[in-house]
C-alpha cells in the first residue's frame, strides 16, 4: 500500500504557524497545496473579504470561524442576499463569532435586511455603513440592535437625523468610536444626547456637519474623548473652543481644519486646558499664523503633529516651532505663503525627528532648503514637494545621499527633476510611492535607474512624462514586481510593446492610460491577459483600441471594479460585452462613445444594472434613454452623473 506523502503528516499546529507567516497571495497558494492545508486554512481563517456576492453562501459555509466580514467591494448586497444568508437553510455558525462587519457603499441594502443581519450576529462590535447614502433613521434603528457595538462608521448616511442618532446612543452605550462625516441632518440636539448616553466615546468625527458651538459645550463633557475631528464645521467659532478648553480632559488629537470662524485665540483656549495634545490640525483655518499661538505650543510637551496648510508664515514662525516643538514627527505646510530656505533651515535645526514633511506649492524654496532637510532629518519617511519648481538635481542628490529611509516622495510638476537626479534618488531603495507627474525632463534612462534599485515600489505616477516610453516600462516590469498603482496618462511614446511589458506586473491593480493614443486592441489584450488583478482602469481618449481589445478585457479582467471608457472607439457589441461580463464592475464612465448607439447603451446598462453603483453619461442621453432603465438604475442605488 502506498504511504501518504510526508507533507500530509505535519501536525496542525506547525501548519498553522507556517500559515501565520504568509501574506494573502501566498495564503491562496498554501490552501491549494493539498486537502490538509485547505482544512487548516478554513478552520483558522478569521477574516473574509468577498468580491462576488454569488459566492457568499458557500464561502460562509466553508469558513465558519470568521470574526471579520468585508462586503464593501461586493457589487450588490441587498435585502434578498441577506435573507438568503441568514434564512435560506444555510449553516449559521459563522454569525455567532462575527465581530466586525463592513458594509460600506452597500447601497442596495435597506432597513429590513440590515435588521435581519444584525440580529443574527449577537457579538458585533464593529460596523461600517459609510457611503450608504440612502441610509436614515430606520437603518439607524436596525444598527441599534447591536447593543455590544464599540465602533460605528456612518459617513455620508444622508438620511440620518437626530432621531436615528438617539436610538443608537440610547441602546449602544458601549460605543467608543463614532464617525458621522457628511450626515447633514444631525444637529446640536443629537450631539447633546450622544454626549450624555455614550460616556465611553474616545473617537468622534463630526466633519462637515451643520452643528454649532453648542455642540462643543456638549462634547466638552466627554471625559474619555481622545480624538475629535470637526473638519469643515463652518458654524463653530471661538466660543465653542472655549467650551472645549474647559472640558475633554483626555483629548489628544484635534482636527478643526477648514473651520474658518475659529481664530488663534480659540486654539489657545484649547491648549491651555490640554497639555497632552499630540496632534493639532488647523488646515486653512488662519490667514496668518499667530506668533502668540506658536509660543503657546511650548506647553504641549507631547505634540508630534501640526498641520497649518494655507497660512501666512514667516522665518520667525519656524524659529519658534523649532524651539518649542522638539519632538515633532510631522508638519504640514502645504500652500503656506512665506516659506523660505531660511525658515526651513531654522525648522529642521531643532526638529530633528521629522518623518513627514509637506511643502506642496511652497515654490520659493530651493536646493538649499532640501539640503538642510536631508542633513538634519535622516529618518524622513515622507516628503511632498509638488510644484516646488526651483529645485534641481542637487536636491535629489542630497536626498539620495542622506534620506535612505524615504518611503514616499512627491515631485509632481518639479521641472528641475532630470535623469541625473533620478539616478541619485534611486539610492533610496525603501521607496514605496514616487510621484513624477509633469516632470517633462525625465526619460527612460532615469526610469531605468529607479526600476533597478527601488524594487519595493508600489505606486508610481508618470502623468504627462512625455519622455517615458517602452524601454522604461520594460525596466519597470522586471525591477518593480510589487507595483500596484501606475499612472501613464498622456505618455504618448508608449505603444503596444509597453503594454506587453506591463503584462508581467501580476499585482498591478490600478492603471491610468488616459490619452495614450498609440495603444491598440493588441496591447490591451496583452495587458488584460497578464494583469488579472486590475480593479481600476482608465482608457479615456485611447481612441485606437478596437473591440478586439475590449473583448479580451471582458474575458480576462474579471476583478475590474472601476473603468473609464469615455472618448474611446468601443462599439455596441464591445460595450455590452464589457458591462455584461465584468461581474464586479461598480463604477463606469461612458461619455462621448460615438460608436455606441442608443440601443447599445440600453442593453449595456440593463446587463449591469444589478451591480452598478455609479455611472457617468452624456447629458443628452438623459432625454433619450428609456425612463424604465433610469428608474431601474436609481431604484437599485446607482448614482447617475450627467456630463
Amino acid at each position: 500500500m502506498e504511504s501518504p506523502p510526508p507533507i500530509s503528516l505535519l501536525p496542525e499546529d506547525l501548519l498553522l504557524h507556517v500559515l501565520d507567516k504568509l501574506d494573502d497571495p501566498d495564503r491562496k497558494s498554501f490552501r491549494l497545496v493539498c486537502k490538509a492545508f485547505l482544512r487548516v486554512d478554513s478552520l483558522h481563517r478569521t477574516t473574509l473579504r468577498v468580491l462576488r456576492s454569488e459566492f457568499l453562501p458557500s464561502l460562509l459555509h466553508k469558513y465558519k470561524y470568521i470574526e471579520s466580514l468585508d462586503l464593501s467591494v461586493c457589487p450588490r448586497i441587498d435585502d434578498g442576499t441577506v435573507a438568503l444568508l441568514v434564512g435560506g437553510g444555510w449553516s449559521l455558525s459563522w454569525t455567532s463569532r462575527l465581530r466586525s462587519l463592513l458594509l460600506s457603499r452597500s447601497v442596495g441594502l435597506r432597513s429590513s435586511g440590515l435588521d435581519l443581519l444584525i440580529r443574527s450576529c449577537p457579538c458585533l462590535e464593529v460596523i461600517d455603513v459609510s457611503y450608504c447614502c440612502g441610509f436614515g433613521d430606520r437603518e439607524a434603528s436596525a444598527l441599534s440592535c447591536a447593543v455590544g457595538l464599540r465602533d460605528l462608521k456612518m459617513d455620508k448616511c444622508l438620511g440620518l437625523t437626530d432621531v436615528g442618532l438617539a436610538k443608537i446612543a440610547v441602546k449602544c452605550e458601549k460605543l467608543e468610536r463614532l464617525s458621522m462625516k457628511w450626515c447633514l441632518e444631525i444637529t446640536d440636539l443629537g450631539i447633546d444626547l450622544l454626549s450624555k448616553k455614550c460616556p465611553d466615546l474616545k473617537f468622534l468625527d463630526l466633519s462637515y456637519l451643520k452643528v454649532t458651538s453648542e455642540s462643543m459645550r456638549s462634547i466638552a463633557a466627554m471625559k474619555k474623548l481622545q480624538f475629535l475631528a470637526m473638519v469643515g464645521c463652518g458654524l463653530v467659532d471661538d466660543v465653542g473652543l472655549h467650551f472645549l478648553g474647559n472640558g475633554c480632559p483626555s483629548l489628544q488629537v484635534l482636527d478643526l481644519s477648514r473651520c474658518d470662524k475659529v481664530t488663534s485665540s480659540g486654539f489657545i483656549s484649547v491648549i491651555r486646558g490640554h497639555s497632552d495634545i499630540r496632534q493639532l490640525n488647523a488646515v486653512y483655518c488662519f490667514f496668518e499664523l499667530s506668533t502668540t499661538l506658536l509660543h503657546w505650543l511650548k506647553d504641549l510637551k507631547n505634540l508630534n503633529t501640526i498641520r497649518v496648510d494655507g497660512a501666512q508664515v514667516s522665518d520667525s514662525s519656524f524659529q519658534i516651532i523649532s524651539s518649542n516643538c522638539k519632538i515633532l514627527v510631522e508638519i504640514g505646510l502645504s500652500k503656506c505663503k512665506g516659506v523660505t530656505d531660511m525658515g526651513i533651515m531654522q525648522l529642521v535645526s531643532g526638529c530633528l525627528n521629522l518623518k513627514i514633511l509637506n511643502l506642496t506649492c511652497c515654490n520659493s524654496i530651493t536646493d538649499v532648503a532640501i539640503s538642510a532637510i536631508a542633513d538634519s532629518c535622516r529618518n524622513l519617511l515622507c516628503l511632498k514637494l509638488e510644484s516646488c519648481d526651483l529645485l534641481t538635481e542637487k536636491s535629489l542628490n542630497c536626498l539620495g545621499s542622506c534620506c535612505l529611509l524615504l518611503e514616499e516622495l512627491d515631485l509632481t510638476d518639479c521641472s528641475g527633476v532630470n535623469d541625473s537626479g533620478l539616478n541619485s534618488l534611486s539610492k533610496c531603495s525603501e521607496l514605496l510611492c514616487l510621484k513624477l507627474g509633469l516632470c517633462t525632463n525625465i526619460s527612460d534612462k532615469g526610469l531605468v535607474c529607479i526600476a533597478s534599485n527601488c524594487t519595493k515600489l508600489r505606486e508610481l505616477d508618470l502623468y504627462r512624462c512625455t519622455g517615458i516610453g517602452n524601454d522604461g516600462l520594460g525596466a519597470l516590469s522586471s525591477g518593480c514586481k510589487k507595483l500596484e498603482k501606475l499612472n501613464l496618462s498622456y505618455c504618448i511614446e508608449v505603444t503596444d510593446r509597453g503594454m506587453e511589458f506591463l503584462s508581467h506586473l501580476e499585482v498591478l491593480s490600478d492603471l491610468e492610460l488616459r490619452g495614450v493614443v498609440n495603444i491598440t486592441g493588441a496591447g490591451l489584450t496583452a495587458l488584460a491577459a497578464g494583469c488579472k488583478r486590475l480593479s481600476e482602469l482608465d482608457l479615456k481618449h485611447c481612441e485606437n483600441i478596437d473591440d478586439s481589445g475590449f473583448w479580451s478585457l471582458a474575458y480576462y479582467s474579471r476583478n475590474l471594479r472601476q473603468i473609464n471608457l469615455s472618448h474611446s472607439a468601443i462599439s455596441d457589441v464591445g460595450l455590452c460585452m464589457v458591462m455584461g461580463n465584468l461581474t464586479r464592475l461598480q463604477e463606469a464612465k461612458l461619455v462621448n462613445l460615438t460608436n455606441v448607439s442608443l440601443k447599445g447603451f440600453e442593453l449595456a446598462l440593463r446587463a449591469c444594472c444589478v451591480r452598478l453603483k455609479k455611472v457617468k453619461l452624456l447629458a443628452s442621453l438623459g432625454f433619450l434613454l428609456s425612463p424604465d432603465i433610469l428608474r431601474t438604475l436609481r431604484a437599485r442605488g446607482c448614482k447617475i452623473r450627467w456630463d
